[in-house]
């Protein structure tokens, strides 16, 4: 093959493979970013608290773990992250239970129990249906709690309804702005369809608000989360933890750090 030729062919392969590859990442990002996403039914048996069901108002189920509260005790409302489930939160439950607090960890659509697909637009009504629900079954006071995916439900969940506080775990700025920076050879704003804009609507969040986030997390970076602190208004507060990532964040300080924001809660 002669050198002209080469020269001609090089750059239309390298475009023919660039833009395969911003294809295969656009028809396979909900799968990146919702792996928790399961056709398995709900366990038989609770496990911790009581199994509930919940009803959108776009005609989905969630299932959920209910451990409610004492009397005159507040109720934690949990989002949690991507690749989590509602049953792996036994030890938030029992810690929780030990004060008197309740817990409703919601499975999002398309979750294991839960009916659906998930989207950004179907996890923000899961949140509201969540609190909805909550509000209706009891008279506790209710915290919004978000970790990882979930602190984008959180965010619009407590802009929305009146919670009287919010902890966020490992939160973003965007998923959009997270996603950027992992494929910056990508223009992701064009292609994202789930872009999670917590700093588009944490302006709204007038609650006292808690932030902790692992100083070592690399799946996203103490930059986002301090980037969504900043621009957040009071009160709020942020704690960071030296030697924790994003996988290992939930540890005895972490739940203590929680505990004591609920209880200071008036």
């Amino acid at each position: 093959m002669s050198a002209t030729k080469l020269l001609l062919i090089l750059p239309l392969t390298v475009a023919f493979v660039y833009v395969s590859l911003v294809g295969v990442v656009y028809l396979s990002q909900r799968a990146l970013l919702f792996p928790g996403t399961s056709t398995a039914p709900a366990p038989e048996r609770a496990e911790w608290g009581e199994s509930v069901l919940i009803k959108t108002s776009d005609g989905e189920t969630l299932y959920a773990l209910y451990s409610s509260a004492l009397s005159g005790k507040p109720c934690v409302l949990l989002f949690f992250g991507n690749g989590d489930r509602a049953g792996s939160y036994g030890f938030l439950a029992q810690a929780l239970a030990a004060r008197g607090i309740g817990l409703l960890a919601v499975s999002y659509r398309g979750y294991p129990g839960s009916t659906g697909s998930p989207s950004e637009k179907g996890l923000l009504t899961d949140g509201i249906a969540a609190f909805d629900w909550l509000s209706a079954r009891s008279k506790s006071e209710i915290v919004v709690l978000g970790r990882s995916l979930g602190t984008g439900v959180a965010v619009n969940t407590a802009a929305q309804r009146p919670a009287v506080g919010m902890v966020l775990v490992s939160a973003y700025l965007s998923v959009q702005s997270v996603a950027q920076a992992r494929y910056p050879f990508i223009p992701v704003a064009l292609l994202i369809r789930d872009s999670f804009r917590s700093d588009l609507r944490i302006a709204k969040v007038n609650q006292p608000k808690l932030f902790i986030h692992g100083r070592l997390d690399d799946g996203i970076p103490l930059s986002s989360g301090e980037a969504l602190y900043n621009i957040a208004p009071e009160p709020k507060q942020m704690l960071i933890d030296d030697g924790s990532g994003h996988n290992d964040i939930w540890n005895d300080s972490t739940v203590g750090d929680v505990i004591r924001f609920v209880e200071a809660l008036k």
